[in-house]
């Protein structure tokens, strides 16, 4: 009835006309039902430090911490929750901050979230904040599109006329 003209496939020959051509796309190793898409790695649970643990040193991580001990130096994790026993001597910096407990020293964070029981004594650098009823601030606050790199600061709103 139908054969395949040579137009659509300029390899084919007249004696191969009723033989199928060949897929020009690259055949999945899968079967058609079968869905192989890379699934995310489960997230690891938030490294903890407890209430009796004092560490003077910094701390650095690309994943999520939970401090309720004490630290004397800085701190460098994606998220980073400071508990209501905790107390922190040196900068804060982290993609989402929690704080419950006391910190002294500079904090800086794309989301920072003061809670009820939190004491910071230090300027917080963000992109956004919230600061709940009853936290105690002493310091600045400003905001930066990019708080996490402290070479970097804001764009100058002004232009100096000509």
């Amino acid at each position: 009835m139908f054969s395949k003209s040579k137009i659509n496939d300029p390899a084919s020959k007249p004696n191969e006309a009723a033989k199928p051509a060949a897929p020009t796309a690259p055949v999945p190793t899968s079967t058609p039902g079968e869905f192989k898409a890379s699934a995310p790695k489960p997230k690891p649970p938030a490294s903890l430090l407890s209430a009796d643990l004092h560490i003077t040193g910094n701390l650095k991580t690309s994943g999520d911490i939970q401090i309720e001990g004490s630290v004397d130096g800085d701190i460098r994790a994606h998220l980073l929750t400071v508990g209501e026993s905790a107390t922190i001597k040196g900068e804060v910096s982290a993609d989402d901050v929690i704080v419950n407990g006391r910190v002294i020293g500079r904090v800086r964070g794309l989301k920072v979230r003061l809670t009820a029981s939190a004491r910071v004594e230090g300027d917080i650098i963000h992109k956004t904040i919230a600061i709940e009823s009853g936290a105690h601030f002493e310091g600045s606050v400003q905001r930066q599109d990019d708080p996490l790199n402290p070479g970097k600061s804001a764009p100058v709103a002004a232009a100096t006329p000509k």
